[in-house]
């Protein structure tokens, strides 16, 4: 991960500039203008940018945020998103431990060796029960044959999807694999960064699902159009955890305004991804996450926290 100096330097010589002036509500001309300077920047910047803009406009609306994209419900399915583990074991307590906590659905990042792999899916599918939601995200660690053979696996054991099992610029495998698999397959979390980087997955038909979070993609206009252009293609666009609190706030907010995300990830160890928040989300007895009601974000900001650990005011 770069330190956060560089994104503040970004900031500060590349987007300030682009910002003076401007309306604030005008989100799409300084979105373009934004992706303008995308090469010198990154997309993490241009993401937190257009997290804040979407957080103002929704504030002078005086609506939640989820409420000024559209809005079609407050509240989403979670699932636990783990670590990678050590031993078969480990990932047999985690799982257990969150079904008790209340979780619906648990996603595995294996230890990233085909047999092992399918031992560990294997073991956490006999612990949890065959009604029990799983899923298997690979982080392209295979190549075409392991792929398939860890596919086929997970599809005798009703894992719900196969998440990055190959490089993720392998289309050409991607396609082959999606029409010799019924498991769905989930890509583009990486790979691409715009909107019309996308196209080529769907035409081709390399993945079930597209896929996006705040800091990889450039905020929460890119994730709307990939979201609603997934729509129009009949799939299904699910959000990839972001990271810290904000970022995981917005990305809530984004999943409950959309009727083709289902579900809204949470990496573990859960406490390690918070930070900087007074009040932060929690499920509720059904594994449910609600999207806050206040204006925005509706974030409640720790500012004695973040002000004792400021090393730096930027101006």
């Amino acid at each position: 991960m770069k330190p956060a100096s560089i994104d503040a330097d970004n900031l500060l010589r590349w987007i300030k500039p682009i910002l003076l002036e401007k309306d604030p509500r005008n989100r799409e001309a300084i979105n373009v203008l934004l992706h303008q300077v995308s090469r010198l920047t990154g997309l993490r910047c241009i993401g937190a940018v257009d997290v804040a803009l979407w957080d103002l406009g929704a504030k002078i609306a005086n609506m939640p945020l989820h409420q000024f994209l559209g809005g079609y419900r407050t509240s989403i399915r979670a699932y636990a998103s783990s670590q990678r583990l050590p031993s078969k074991a480990a990932y047999i307590e985690q799982a257990l431990g969150l079904k008790e906590k209340g979780w619906t659905a648990y996603k595995i990042h294996p230890p990233m060796d085909p047999t092992r792999d399918i031992e560990v899916c294997g073991a956490v599918r006999e612990a949890l029960g065959n009604d029990y939601r799983l899923m298997l995200d690979s982080t392209w660690a295979y190549d075409f044959i392991d792929g398939m053979r860890v596919g086929r696996a997970i599809e005798e054991m009703d894992y719900y999807w196969f998440e990055d099992p190959l490089a993720d610029n392998d289309i050409h495998n991607y396609v082959t694999m999606r029409e010799k698999l019924k498991i769905p397959i989930m890509a583009t979390e990486y790979p691409v960064g715009s909107l019309r980087d996308y196209p080529i997955w769907i035409t081709q038909r390399a993945t079930d699902f597209l896929r996006g979070d705040i800091p990889n993609k450039g905020g929460i206009t890119t994730m709307m159009k990939t979201a609603h252009l997934a729509e129009a293609f009949g799939m299904r666009y699910e959000i990839h955890h972001s990271g810290n609190s904000l970022n995981n706030l917005a990305n809530l907010h984004v999943s409950v305004a959309l009727r083709n995300c289902e579900m809204f990830e949470v990496l573990q160890p859960d406490g390690s991804h918070k930070y900087g928040l007074l009040k932060e989300l929690e499920i509720d007895k059904d594994g449910l996450i609600h999207a806050p009601e206040g204006p925005g974000l509706g974030a409640q900001i720790d500012y004695e926290l973040i002000k004792s650990k400021t090393i730096q005011v930027l101006s």
